[in-house]
């Protein structure tokens, strides 16, 4: 069995694929089920649908990736995912702040929950990027 070289890329893994996993869990059963009851066109529920799964994809995609990192012996080689990741949740994080407040100002407390588990691994992530090969 293949010893873990990286604790911190594992949890942020494992963080990750619970994450797409509610994500989804989520997304059918509030939002998108209510979709389905609006007037809406079927061309914009289409785009809805698709829009919060690609969240979901990219949250496994990225625990996966992260657990296979987590045990790779020579860490300097994948600490760019990991700077790449990063970057990525923040400009994510970025992206819904931004438009919450443009839209919908007064609901900022909506999004403390993506705001708290964004930050939080990206700290984790940063953390174990620093993590040096022994």
């Amino acid at each position: 069995m293949k010893q873990i070289k990286n604790y911190f890329y594992l949890i942020v893994g494992v963080l990750s694929v619970l994450f797409a996993f509610t994500h989804a869990m989520n997304g059918q059963l509030t939002l998108l089920s209510e979709i389905d009851k609006t007037s809406l066109d079927l061309g914009t529920k289409t785009i809805v649908r698709y829009v919060w799964h690609i969240i979901t994809a990219e949250n496994l995609i990225f625990g996966v990736v992260l657990i296979f990192m987590a045990f790779y012996r020579e860490r300097e080689k994948v600490r760019f995912v990991a700077w790449l990741i990063a970057t990525v949740l923040l400009t994510r994080w970025f992206v819904i702040l931004l438009f919450t407040m443009m839209h919908d100002s007064a609901s900022l407390t909506v999004i403390l929950t993506d705001t708290i588990a964004i930050i939080l691994l990206v700290v984790l992530l940063l953390i174990g990027a620093r993590v040096k090969d022994k």
